[in-house]
């Protein structure tokens, strides 16, 4: 069977599961399209303020299922290459949904991140990782390139040495050192990962969450604009955020020493 992604709710957070253990929740066109489903009703839901994407057992995700690549590949009718610029456009629109979110989207990482898995893991907003996750660009090692935004995302975080070091050599990375590089932002005990994405998103949902959402913005739109036109952006997003509900709630609970209310 297709690996498929499974949805269920801890408190304000949608937990998005991949699961097929057997292949280490390798990925399917089927996930692709319940992922998206889930993030645009994350979206439009005022009850889900932060969503945590993890993988069923002991692996976040071993990327794409390699048989059915090869399937694709030895088809004679000539609908390979199409069929496969399909299915990654699919893939694609996955990254794109989970970069549009305007909900924090955190990955819960155990085991293995590999190939598209890693490139997912790479789109997420913030990353827990268990201290034994591992997490690897294996498409070297079947003569491949990557997909999912990986290579974008690591030439945009990295030296262009350690982009490409991790891209053509394929060798595994630890959290630990993927943290120092700022891939990762929390190595917890083996485990752990999704306990601890759980209580960062707690901790998230009690903020205001147009804040979060305008944040999350600034700084996807801050690579590509020159500093007089991103300091516009932030003057008009903060008067827009001090006049919004929250924004008066926020400044009352501070100065009364209260907890904020924010909705």
């Amino acid at each position: 069977m297709p690996a498929a992604l499974n949805t269920s709710r801890q408190g304000a957070t949608l937990v998005l599961t991949l699961s097929d253990p057997a292949t280490r929740n390798a990925l399917s066109p089927q996930a692709y399209a319940a992922g998206i489903e889930a993030l645009e009703t994350a979206e439009t839901s005022d009850d889900i303020r932060c969503v945590v994407l993890r993988g069923e057992g002991a692996h976040f995700c071993a990327g794409g299922d390699l048989n059915r690549l090869r399937t694709t590949r030895l088809r004679d009718d000539g609908g390979g290459p199409a069929a496969q610029r399909a299915s990654i456009d699919q893939f694609h629109a996955f990254v794109e949904a989970i970069r549009a979110c305007p909900k924090p989207v955190v990955a819960a990482v155990e085991g293995f991140a590999a190939g598209g898995g890693f490139s997912l893991v790479l789109a997420c907003d913030l990353v827990v990782a268990a201290d034994d996750a591992r997490f690897v660009m294996s498409y070297g090692r079947v003569g491949l390139t990557p997909d999912g935004g990986g290579s974008w995302q690591l030439a945009q975080r990295l030296p262009r040495a350690l982009a490409l070091q991790l891209i053509w050599l394929a060798e595994p990375a630890g959290a630990a050192q993927l943290q120092q590089w700022g891939l990762v932002n929390q190595v917890v005990p083996a485990g752990q990962a999704l306990a601890e994405a759980l209580r960062l998103t707690e901790r998230l949902a009690r903020m205001a969450p147009n804040a979060l959402a305008g944040a999350k913005e600034l700084v996807d739109a801050a690579p590509t604009h020159a500093l007089r036109a991103h300091l516009d952006d932030e003057r008009e997003r903060f008067v827009a955020n001090l006049f919004h509900r929250n924004g008066l709630e926020g400044l009352g609970a501070f100065l009364e020493k209260r907890t904020p209310d924010f909705r």
